[in-house]
Parts: C-alpha cells; structure tokens; sequence
C-alpha cells in the first residue's frame, strides 16, 4: 500500500540508513523506559514471544531477549538490524533473536493469532499518514493472539517540535531530516477501537526533552 508520499518515505529511509551507519549504537545499549516497563507488562500477561516494530539497533530487542522473550525484530533499516545481530551474537542471544527488514506500510509477514506480544517506541509517530497508521494497528491486531498486548509510544501534539519545522501534512512536521507524526488524543482513542485501552502514560524523554504518550493496549479474548 502506498497512502502517504513516496518521496517522504524514502528520503526517511535513507536518513535513517546514513544515520545508524555514521553512529553505530546511537541510542545506547541500555533499554529505553518503555521497554523496561513493556517487558513487565509482558511477563504479567504471560507472553513468550515478542514483535518489535522499529527496533532499529537493537537495544531494547536485545532487552527483551534477556528477559526471557523470543523476539522478532523488524526496522526498514537493513544498517540497523545487522547491528542488532551483532549485537545479539555478542550477547549470546542468536537463539533468541530474529530480524527482518519491513516497511509497516506494507502488511506484516507473520500469520494470523501469531504472537503474545507487540511493542514500538515511536515507530507510529514516523513518517506515516493517519491511513496507514490505522492499517498498522489493524495488522497488529492480526498476529497478536487473543488476550495479546500492545505497547507503542508516540510524541504527541504537545511536543515542543509540534507545529515547528516543515509541515508535511496530517499533523507532520520534518526537523532537521526527521519527519514525526505527531499524534493529539483522539488518534489514540481511535486506534483504540476494538481493543481494550489500558493505560495512556504521559512522559518525557531527551535533551528537549520529547514528549511522548506509553500506550498499551489489549486484543480482546
């Protein structure tokens, strides 16, 4: 599918591709808040497996896998996954870790009911129309099994960068070569639909430092 500019899309994947090449690890090898807390919720709800959406180099993959989770881990950046697999190599986590390079505007290559859990930190807030958006959550609810967990974080329209920038549509704005969609509640509430809503957490992240929104919410049994 292909709802949202070209043009935009590859420009962001190759920014992300020069941008994990040029800084190997750039996020750290710590796992980020939300990785933290999602393996918990994941652990509570009795999940084995795990799909990261966006997992870039690895560091809250490799989290996930050292708690215990088999993991699949997708990102359009072929640059960032083989850090990942290093990474995991290094780690002693083969065994535990799967990657795939995937663009989410396509459909996810996984069967139906084929997961106990999702996460993604900040991949719904990329270069996405509202349409695709909804088609990825829709997918998601595909491969989760019943009773499975989504845990996303997204920044939101309260964001200091919202507004700011270049506008690129749909409440997306580019900042220095980083296209963000930024979401206001009601696309939350929306994407909700069909599923229980179980938490909005409202936090901050970076220097900026980033707003962003924790979301989880549960396929229905």
């Amino acid at each position: 599918m292909r709802h949202h500019d070209d043009d935009l899309v590859g420009v962001q994947r190759e920014h992300w591709q020069r941008t994990y090449g040029a800084h190997p690890g750039m996020y750290g090898q710590e796992p980020s808040a939300p990785a933290v807390h999602a393996a918990e919720i994941f652990h509570a709800n009795g999940a084995k497996d795990v799909l990261e959406l966006g997992a870039g180099h690895g560091r809250d993959a490799l989290y996930f896998a050292r708690e215990g989770f088999t993991v699949h881990a997708t990102d359009f950046s072929a640059v960032g996954l083989e850090q990942l697999k290093h990474a995991a190599k290094a780690q002693g986590l083969t065994e535990r870790v799967t990657t795939a390079v995937h663009d989410v505007r396509e459909p996810l290559r996984l069967p139906d009911a084929s997961v106990d859990a999702v996460y993604a930190h900040m991949l719904l807030c990329m270069a996405l129309s509202t349409q695709e958006i909804h088609a990825l959550v829709r997918d998601v609810r595909r491969v989760l099994r019943p009773g499975g967990v989504f845990v996303y974080t997204v920044r939101h329209t309260g964001d200091a960068h919202y507004g700011t920038g270049t506008p690129r549509g749909e409440d997306i704005y580019e900042h220095g070569g980083f296209a963000v969609h930024f979401f206001p509640r009601h696309l939350v509430d929306s994407l909700a639909e069909d599923w229980a809503l179980d938490e909005v957490h409202a936090f901050e992240e970076g220097e900026l430092p980033r707003r962003l929104w924790r979301v989880t919410q549960t396929a229905a049994s």
